[in-house]
C-alpha cells in the first residue's frame, strides 16, 4: 500500500495509516532499495567541510535533495586525493544516486572510472568540468578583483597568500591577481610576493604572515586565497601591533559571514555560495534521472567584490 496508494480503497489506506500511526512504523528504506535498486541518497565530497563556505554550500545542496526527497551525505577529503577515492568507494557501496565532488588535484581519472561505473558525477566549486557536469565561480576573475582593487589604492608591493596549485580555485585566483599586475603594468618580480600554504585556515594565515613580514621588504597589502587565511593574517597582525588598513591593507576571497562582523571587517571576493550548491544538486538531480541522454552543463558564477574597512590606501612612511 505504502508503494501504490492509489490502488488501495479509501477505508482500507485509513485502517493502514492508523495501525502505522499507531505502531510508529517506520518503512525499511534498506530493503526498499534492495528491491528498486536505487537511492535517495546522494555524496558529496568537500575539500574541508570546517570551511564555512563549504558549510553555506552543502546547506544548498541539502536543501535541493529535500525538494526531492533525497538525503546528502557529506565527507571531507582534507585535500587528500586518497581520502576521496576512499570515500567515493564507501558512497558507491551504499548505492547513492550520484556524487557533488570539489577535487583536491588537477587530475581528475578516478571521476571518469566512477562514471563509466554507472556513478553520477558533478563537479563542485570547480570551473570547467570538460567531460562532467560542473558548477563553479570564475577564480581568475576573482583575483583580479582582490589585486586590481589594491592597486587602485596605491600599493604597488602586494603579497598574495595562496594554497597548493594542484588545487584548480587556488591556481586560478594566483592567474587572476598576476594579470591585474601585469595590466597595471607592473613587474611581477618587483610587485609580488608569493606564499603557499599547506593548511587553507587560520594558522595558515598566521604562519605565511610571519613570512611575509620577516622575508620581504615593503610588502603593504595582503591578498589571501580564502577568509579563514585572511582570519590568521589579521590575527598576526593584531599580535604584532599593526594596524589594519593603516600598517598592512587585507583582502579575503569568499566572503563568509564572519568577514563582515570582525573587529575589522574584511574586504572579500564575494562566491554565491548557497547557490553554488542549488546549482549542482539540480544539475546531479538531472544526470541520475536521464543518465547516458544527459547533456553536461557548466555553470559559472561571476564573482563580486565587496568593499570593507580591512582595505585602505597605501599610507608611505
Amino acid at each position: 500500500m505504502l508503494n501504490k496508494p492509489a490502488l488501495v480503497a479509501e477505508e482500507t489506506r485509513r485502517k493502514v495509516e492508523d495501525a502505522i500511526a499507531t505502531l510508529g512504523f517506520v518503512r525499511n528504506g534498506s530493503a526498499r532499495q534492495l528491491r528498486a535498486g536505487t537511492s535517495r541518497a546522494v555524496g558529496a565530497i568537500v575539500l574541508d567541510i570546517a570551511n564555512p563556505f563549504f558549510t553555506d554550500v552543502a546547506r544548498g545542496i541539502e536543501d535541493r535533495l529535500a525538494e526531492d526527497d533525497h538525503i546528502l551525505i557529506l565527507a571531507s577529503s582534507d585535500e587528500s586525493n586518497e581520502r576521496e577515492l576512499r570515500y567515493l568507494r564507501l558512497l558507491e557501496e551504499q548505492g547513492v544516486q550520484g556524487v557533488l565532488v570539489s577535487p583536491a588535484e588537477e587530475d581528475l581519472t578516478w571521476l571518469d572510472q566512477a562514471r563509466a561505473r554507472g556513478t553520477a558525477v558533478v563537479l563542485l566549486d570547480h570551473s570547467d568540468g570538460g567531460t562532467m557536469c560542473s558548477v563553479g565561480v570564475d577564480d581568475v576573475r576573482g583575483g583580479e578583483l582582490a589585486a586590481a582593487h589594491l592597486i587602485s589604492l596605491g600599493h604597488r608591493r602586494i603579497a598574495f597568500v595562496n594554497g597548493p596549485t594542484k588545487i584548480r580555485q587556488c591556481a586560478d585566483r594566483r592567474k587572476g591577481v598576476r594579470k591585474a599586475l601585469k595590466a597595471a603594468g607592473l613587474t611581477l618580480s618587483g610587485s609580488l610576493v608569493e606564499v603557499t600554504v599547506s593548511a587553507l585556515n587560520a594558522d595558515g594565515g598566521e604562519r605565511a604572515l610571519t613570512q611575509v613580514l620577516d622575508q620581504a621588504d615593503g610588502v603593504t597589502a595582503i591578498v589571501c586565497v580564502n577568509d579563514l587565511t585572511a582570519l590568521g593574517v589579521l590575527r598576526g597582525l593584531r599580535k604584532r601591533g599593526l594596524g589594519v588598513p593603516d600598517d598592512m591593507a587585507v583582502v579575503g576571497y569568499d566572503d563568509v559571514e564572519f568577514a563582515a562582523v570582525l573587529t575589522t571587517p574584511l574586504t572579500s571576493i564575494r562566491q554565491p555560495r548557497y547557490q553554488i550548491g542549488r546549482a549542482a544538486a539540480d544539475l546531479l538531480l538531472a544526470e541520475a534521472v536521464t543518465r547516458g541522454q544527459h547533456k553536461h552543463e557548466q555553470v559559472l558564477f561571476q564573482p563580486e567584490l565587496v568593499i570593507r574597512e580591512s582595505s585602505g590606501p597605501h599610507r608611505p612612511r
